[in-house]
């Protein structure tokens, strides 16, 4: 992009700051698959930018109140969120730009212990005040008291019928529908506290400063049990050993974690279905027969 089509970008900065704003350097940023990243710079402040078509406005906003919602715990840190905006070309949301590296020494147990801590935010009911995306794709948070019937009706029941909508229907949708009916006997007894989760919590979306404190970003937040964040941990990379002893050290897993963490890993296979192609339908079809077979 040429520096003259930042215009409306700084412009909104400089709204949202009370300062004036003029982008003299803009550097194109690797890692993000769904939006355009961006380091700019000018009159020596920084800001990191990511850009979508004008439509991802909205994804863009619930991206931001995500981020508010766990800076204001104190437990753990994510960038600040700056503002957000479109005009006929783009929407963009700004954020405080921390300089990053892949990891730190003790940031990845510290991040265990202040997930943990980030963990015990809670509320009454699963859900949260508005709806997000995991990803692209919508993610629905309309509030329910019932752990079991809001995975079941908002996770993995959302993604079956877009995956049954995008093709795989003949695929998934006879041992999908089956494993919808069981979810009763998978969560019988287990009543988790509904947490404030990161949503999105794979080792893309963690870091640590050049000064070693551990960082979170690209959040899809919601109010959920703990352990579907820690299930996540394990998916695409995984993270060190020491972030989950740290983590137990703080707020010990259930002693049948490990029974349900492909239930919640199914969700974002599924969702890396929808969103990426058929690469992932056998990992989907697998996952589905071994959570059957543990419920027959």
């Amino acid at each position: 992009m040429v520096i003259g089509a930042w215009n409306a970008v700084a412009a909104s900065i400089a709204r949202a700051t009370g300062e004036p704003f003029r982008v003299k350097r803009a550097k194109p940023l690797n890692g993000g698959c769904i939006n355009r990243g961006f380091r700019v710079q000018g009159g020596g402040r920084e800001f990191f930018v990511k850009l979508n078509a004008p439509s991802a406005l909205a994804m863009f906003e619930a991206e931001a109140a995500g981020l508010q919602e766990i800076a204001a715990t104190r437990t753990v840190r994510v960038p600040a969120p700056v503002c957000a905006g479109t005009d006929s070309v783009r929407a963009w949301l700004v954020l405080e730009y921390l300089p990053l590296s892949s990891s730190g020494r003790g940031a990845s147990a510290a991040l265990g212990e202040r997930l943990a801590a980030m963990h015990r935010t809670t509320q009454e009911r699963f859900g949260w005040t508005r709806d997000n995306t995991i990803g692209s794709t919508p993610q629905i948070n309309a509030l329910l008291s019932d752990w079991g019937a809001f995975w079941g009706q908002h996770r993995l029941g959302y993604q079956l019928d877009l995956a049954a909508r995008k093709g795989y229907r003949t695929a998934l949708e006879p041992s999908g529908a089956q494993l919808l009916e069981r979810l009763p006997k998978l969560f019988a007894g287990y009543r988790p506290a509904a947490s404030l989760l990161h949503g999105d919590l794979w080792a893309g979306n963690a870091a640590a400063t050049t000064g070693g404190e551990p960082v979170l970003f690209d959040p899809a937040v919601y109010y959920g049990d703990r352990e579907a964040d820690l299930a996540m941990t394990t998916l695409f990379g995984g993270f060190p050993g020491d972030f989950y002893v740290a983590y137990e050290s703080v707020w010990p897993l259930d002693p049948d974690y490990r029974e349900r963490r492909d239930l919640y890993n199914l969700y974002h296979v599924l969702n890396h279905l929808n969103l990426f192609g058929g690469s992932y339908l056998r990992q989907a079809q697998h996952m589905i027969d071994k959570l059957l077979a543990s419920c027959a």
